[in-house]
């Protein structure tokens, strides 16, 4: 096992997990693309126990009778997915994790609701926010671009 860490876009919400691997996997369903604005979630599963929440808690939206998702009202993070009772597990997205990289999907899930389309996007042209010079000049107007 070990601990990684995450948390919101403006850092009100906090988190550590014990992990004992990499593995995530792809949320489809037309619930999770709403919730997020995506073509899908990407989720790492985790045991509801092992997550530690870090000065404040976060906020629940209750997505459905059976569903409720972790965010941060300040900032609107989406962080994850909680069935209601009756499970031991719970998914973190794999966005809000500090090291996002280290993780591979290994799996589909909502198949029904995929847009192939956003599958493989490996020829689309690759163009870095840094390369953008509308974009770089905004954030050199206000001290400089975020790491």
């Amino acid at each position: 096992m070990e601990t990684v860490t995450g948390g919101c876009q403006c850092g009100r919400i906090r988190y550590e997990v014990a992990i004992d691997n990499d593995e995530a996997y792809l949320c489809h369903c037309r619930m999770c693309q709403r919730a997020t604005g995506g073509f899908a979630a990407a989720f790492k599963s985790v045991k509801r126990a092992g997550v530690h929440w870090m000065g404040d808690e976060p906020d629940w939206y209750d997505s459905s009778p059976i569903a409720r998702r972790p965010f941060c009202a300040s900032c609107g993070t989406p962080l994850g997915f909680a069935f209601i009772g009756g499970s031991e597990k719970m998914d973190l997205t794999i966005g809000s994790f500090d090291d996002p990289a280290r993780f591979t999907p290994v799996h589909h899930f909502g198949a029904e609701s995929m847009h192939e389309a956003w599958i493989d996007t490996s020829g689309l042209k690759r163009i870095r926010t840094d390369e953008y010079q509308v974009l770089v000049d905004k954030w050199n107007k206000v001290g400089g671009m975020p790491s």
